[in-house]
């Protein structure tokens, strides 16, 4: 296509120019030169009448036409070989008329004007008159010829100008139907070659997009086409990989998730198990317990006079030891039941439970003397309350149980938003700070650990599980517990809480006063 437009164009602009050529020689050179032609025939009649009026009337102003028309004459035949100058026969023409005035005057009109005396008029000598009509009848007889040539040069430009009008059609019309041609060839390849290919790739394209991943699409077409069939292919292959992948991946997580339906029937069944450990932890364990330390009692009330000091020893041991293997065993099923008999998820005001765990533990306030710092108010949050006491007695319980022998104890509790909870999730953080005897660095892990203590059992009484529920409460709860291990001068324990349900917000002033009892009354 680009060949044959640059062809197209070069004729086409070749024809152009030859008609435009033509067309300028006959409208700026032919058609002109006839004009000329015909000034410089009448200059020269002019002249013959000037000059055959001055013999006739031997006046001087007869001789005027003669005067200018020599003049005439020169401008006209000057401009005449302008533009004929390229034509040697129309060349000729002027300098022959040019050359055949120029003997006219010299024979005939020069003597005659130099004979005739002005004024003076005498019968005209026929022989020269006849001489010169002659002459310049040979003049006319040139004109004549310049006009026939004239003529036959303008015919031949009209002519050529024709046939290159002609030729200039034909020629433009053969380019338009080369162009036509081009277009529907062009258009055939562009549809075998292009078109085709395509047709092919979308053809395939939407079998794989059908579903059918194993169909292969060949590259085929030009360069570019192959280039995208073989991008699309890749794709397809890959997207087969994937799939294979996912389909194993899928099987993986099918016998996962039968695993994971397995595990959770035996953990149902072990959860019934366990439930009926717990009964019978609770009932039929107990009751040897009881009826061990009941019959040790007895045997020192009847027989303590007959024993001796070892004696009595040994029944004390065997009736403390049933008595802490009974609270033993009380705080392993409240350690077990938590999220699990109370499973209560309620709008739960923090400002009740606390109240209750206070009243829980007001003789032991009061005995310590204890000082219980709270927020005049708390928020609410989503919960069960029944272990949210159970969080708040065994955490102001341990401030008083583990108080300094220097100084009553002085419980301290704060409550404010938790500022690393997200926008979506946020939450309150509460603190229990006391001036006890406090917790080393090292152990702020290991006290959240069931049955872990720190003292022995005949300084502090305990079975080490308090600070474990107290973790297991927090966690139920969506929430974390931990030691501020920054704080000195007692122990600080930190812990987070979900907030309240939409719609049912409560907001603590934390920047306000703390609420104090009395000294040795409980707040």
């Amino acid at each position: 296509m680009i060949a044959l437009v640059l062809t197209g164009s070069v004729v086409g602009a070749e024809l152009l120019a030859r008609t435009s050529r033509v067309s300028d020689r006959l409208t700026e050179s032919i058609q002109p030169a006839r004009a000329e032609a015909l000034r410089l025939q009448n200059a020269l009649l002019d002249q013959e009448t000037g000059v055959r009026g001055y013999v006739l009337g031997a006046d001087r102003q007869f001789l005027a036409p003669y005067t200018e028309g020599r003049q005439a004459e020169r401008d006209a035949a000057s401009r005449l070989r302008g533009l004929v100058g390229d034509r040697p026969v129309l060349r000729d023409d002027v300098n022959t008329i040019e050359r055949a005035a120029a003997d006219w005057r010299r024979r005939y009109a020069d003597p005659l004007i130099a004979g005739v005396t002005p004024g003076a008029v005498r019968p005209a000598d026929r022989a020269t008159t006849e001489g010169g009509k002659a002459a310049f009848d040979h003049i006319r007889a040139l004109f004549g010829t310049q006009n026939r040539h004239l003529s036959q040069a303008r015919e031949h430009s009209r002519s050529e100008l024709s046939h290159i009008r002609t030729v200039r059609n034909w020629v433009l019309g053969g380019m338009v139907a080369a162009f036509l041609l081009t277009a529907v060839v062009l258009a055939v390849l562009v549809h075998t070659l292009v078109a085709r290919p395509l047709a092919t790739l979308r053809t395939a394209s939407r079998r794989v997009a059908q579903g059918e991943f194993q169909h292969r699409i060949v590259p085929a077409g030009p360069a570019d086409i192959r280039a995208v069939s073989g991008d699309v292919e890749a794709m397809r292959r890959r997207l087969v990989t994937e799939l294979d992948a996912s389909r194993v991946q899928q099987e993986h997580l099918t016998r996962q998730a039968a695993d994971l339906d397995a595990q959770a029937v035996e953990l149902r069944r072990s959860n019934a198990e366990l439930e009926q450990f717990a009964y019978v932890a609770s009932h039929d364990l107990q009751e040897p317990l009881r009826k061990v330390a009941s019959f040790c009692q007895l045997l020192e009330k009847r027989y303590g006079d007959k024993l001796d000091e070892r004696g009595t020893q040994y029944i004390a041991f065997a009736v403390d030891g049933a008595k802490r293997m009974q609270i033993l065993i009380n705080d392993l099923l409240t350690f077990s039941r938590v999220g699990r008999v109370n499973d209560a998820h309620v709008p739960v005001a923090l400002d009740k439970t606390l109240d209750k765990a206070v009243a829980n533990l007001a003789a032991a306030a009061e005995e310590s003397g204890a000082v219980i710092e709270r927020p005049d108010e708390l928020p609410e949050v989503t919960g069960d309350p029944t272990l949210l006491v159970m969080l708040w007695q065994n955490l102001i319980g341990n401030a008083v149980k583990f108080r300094h022998p220097d100084r009553a104890p002085r419980v301290v509790i704060t409550c404010e938003p938790d500022p690393d909870a997200g926008e979506d999730a946020a939450g309150w953080r509460l603190s229990v700070t006391d001036n006890g005897i406090g917790i080393p660095e090292e152990f702020a892990e290991k006290v959240f650990v069931i049955f872990q203590r720190l003292h022995g059992r005949d300084a502090y009484s305990g079975t080490g599980i308090g600070l474990a529920v107290c973790k297991k409460i927090v966690e139920f709860h969506g929430g974390r517990i931990w030691i501020d291990t920054a704080h000195t001068g007692g122990t600080r324990f930190c812990l987070t809480l979900p907030t309240a349900p939409a719609g049912r917000p409560a907001s603590p002033d934390a920047t306000a006063p703390a609420r104090t009892t009395p000294e040795g009354q409980p707040a």
